[in-house]
């Protein structure tokens, strides 16, 4: 598969190498083999410094397992991932120790992603007690100051109050100084908006840019919300059934969508101009589970455009459409 990167590869803080990983599922009655789950099926791309990667797509399509495989906190069943071009598949003890100074997530639902026994204070300092960082007056000094940065003040007020005492937009802004606290290089953002009120989510994203841009961080933002995706990321990678299928500039893959998924997610956004209509692409069926899938296109059965080279060629590989523009679609010119 063709890895789309830049020209320097130390110009990308996280480099993904054919990343898979599939579940086993139980035997069946009828079924004498073990069948497997193709969560993420031979994923690759990169993160370059300072950039907000999105990856986009409906729930159940590999998002959340790429994420938690780059943080570590799912194995990998084979691929490779680089961070700072170091391969993090061997890294254990005292490394393990340092690569979660570099690189943290933040969870989709701060109600359950806090400990719910423990202190403000203690949930954002645990980081820095883990890490043998700072001594009991730098880390009240560098807990406050997170709480500050994250739009939480006074932050003393705070020190002493349990998750359950705060609002939900509170805890993840509580959730994401947690993140912060340590410094770290990279971010994986899993839907941090998702969970929380309509009405203070546009203060969290806004957060996550001004931060993202105060600390120079990079971000792997993970949602399933296009509009999302183009007010914070860079760049779009929309995600079908473990697949990459499309990839290119986030006002590119909004502007001019090659893939026919990708054209039927950006068709499902709200317009606000109730004047303006748009063709909606006629998708078929649902969202099936990848439960041994064949090596066909994984979109084939609810493509509207689809062909025969479609049902009898293995899946597309990801290539240039135009520049900087990748798609997997045996439709596509190339």
């Amino acid at each position: 598969m063709a890895l789309p990167q830049p020209n320097k590869e130390s110009d990308s803080i996280v480099v993904v190498k054919g990343l898979t990983k599939h579940f086993s599922v139980g035997r069946g009655l009828f079924r004498r083999e073990q069948a497997r789950l193709h969560a993420v099926d031979d994923v690759s791309f990169d993160v370059a410094r300072g950039e907000v990667f999105g990856l986009v797509g409906e729930s159940g399509c590999g998002k959340t397992t790429t994420g938690r495989m780059l943080v570590k906190l799912t194995v990998p069943t084979s691929g490779d991932i680089f961070v700072d071009n170091e391969d993090i598949s061997a890294i254990s003890g005292q490394g393990m120790r340092e690569f979660r100074q570099r690189v943290q997530m933040i969870f989709q639902d701060p109600y359950e992603s806090l400990d719910p026994r423990m202190t403000v204070f203690d949930i954002i300092s645990e980081p820095l007690n883990v890490n043998h960082i700072g001594n009991l007056e730098e880390r009240e000094e560098r807990v406050a100051y997170m709480l500050s940065r994250v739009g939480i003040t006074p932050p003393e007020m705070f020190f002493f109050r349990f998750p359950h005492e705060l609002s939900g937009g509170q805890r993840q802004r509580v959730a994401i100084a947690r993140a912060l606290v340590v410094n770290p290089e990279f971010i994986v953002a899993d839907e941090p908006t998702s969970m929380l009120d309509v009405s203070i989510r546009t203060g969290v994203m806004k957060l996550l840019a001004e931060l993202q841009e105060d600390f120079g961080m990079s971000y792997l933002y993970i949602t399933h919300d296009l509009a999302v995706a183009r007010y914070l990321c860079d760049r779009i990678a929309v995600m079908y059934l473990g697949k990459i299928v499309e990839m290119a500039g986030a006002e590119d893959i909004i502007k001019n969508p090659l893939h026919p998924y990708s054209k039927a997610l950006i068709s499902a956004v709200p317009l606000p101009d109730p004047a303006i209509r748009r063709d909606v692409p006629n998708i078929k069926g649902g969202v099936s589970k990848p439960i041994n899938p064949p090596p066909r296109c994984r979109f084939y059965p609810r493509c509207p455009v689809a062909k025969n080279i479609c049902r009898d060629s293995d899946h597309p590989e990801l290539c240039e459409a135009s520049p900087g523009h990748f798609v997997a679609c045996h439709l596509v010119a190339r």
